[in-house]
């Protein structure tokens, strides 16, 4: 199972975890957030991202989705990438992170594709009713 680690701005990481939750019944396992607040060190935030990716590895990787890219934390969560062991992606919404729990039984590599198609197929246009 690839683990999943939510680096993002306040308690963002904690609400689409209480979402995703939420539409799948249950809080998904090896699922963990990290919130930094302006009043953060990301100095001293980054020893706990370790710690963090060390529980959540339990053999297939670790996904981490941060929220906004080149933010402190997708800069702290750009620290501890290793290729093909803890991959990121940033612009992380819950469409992403439901596909990513969703396909998280599979290789590192299709949760990525999946998250990644998730994410961007997440986002459209709503139709007008047929009325308007």
């Amino acid at each position: 199972m690839v683990g999943i680690l939510l680096v993002s701005h306040g308690a963002f990481g904690e609400s689409l975890i209480h979402c995703a939750s939420h539409v799948l019944g249950k809080r998904p396992l090896y699922l963990r957030q990290l919130g930094v607040t302006i009043h953060d060190d990301p100095e001293a935030i980054l020893p706990v991202a370790v710690d963090l990716i060390r529980f959540l590895d339990q053999g297939q990787g670790v996904l981490v989705l941060t929220d906004i890219y080149g933010a402190t934390p997708s800069n702290i969560a750009s620290r501890i990438l290793v290729p093909g062991r803890v991959e990121g992606i940033a612009g992380v919404n819950l469409p992403m992170l439901i596909r990513a729990l969703t396909y998280r039984d599979s290789p590192l590599a299709t949760v990525i594709e999946k998250a990644l198609s998730g994410g961007v197929e997440g986002v459209t246009r709503m139709p007008l009713p047929v009325n308007a």
